[in-house]
């Protein structure tokens, strides 16, 4: 069984910086909130983790399927809960595939199986929020 491991120090304030085996990020909070606006938000980095997470998926299956695009993207939108502990309820996932030519096909193929069987935190946040997930192809 693996096990991840991150460590998170507190840089006064409402700033903090969390180091993991790839790197360091540094995160805090509006000013609203008492922060300096100086890193990033640990809810919106829920969804970073969501794309990045799929789009390594797709990355891999891309190149092993052969499949031509030029690039992609993913957007990711989440709604909150309007009462306290807030999360995300409901997840919109975009992914907008670049190319001349597309493979629309494989492209569905290569999604579903991010989606339905390689990505561990979308797998995760069904266990909490509804995801709604959109092809586009450019």
């Amino acid at each position: 069984m693996a096990t991840h491991h991150v460590t998170t120090k507190w840089l006064g304030d409402m700033a903090f910086e969390a180091t993991n085996p790839g790197g360091t990020i540094k995160m805090d909070s509006d000013p609203e909130y008492g922060g300096h606006d100086d890193g990033l938000r640990p809810k919106a980095m829920m969804l970073a983790s969501l794309a990045g997470c799929t789009g390594i998926d797709i990355a891999s299956l891309v190149k092993k399927m052969k499949v031509d695009i030029d690039t992609f993207t993913i957007e990711v939108e989440g709604d909150l809960t309007e009462e306290h502990p807030k999360f995300y309820h409901t997840v919109r996932v975009d992914y907008h595939f670049y190319g001349l030519d597309l493979d629309q096909t494989k492209l569905q193929k290569i999604v579903d199986l991010s989606v339905e069987k390689y990505c561990g935190v979308m797998e995760m946040f069904r266990h909490f929020a509804k995801v709604e997930v959109r092809i586009l192809y450019h």
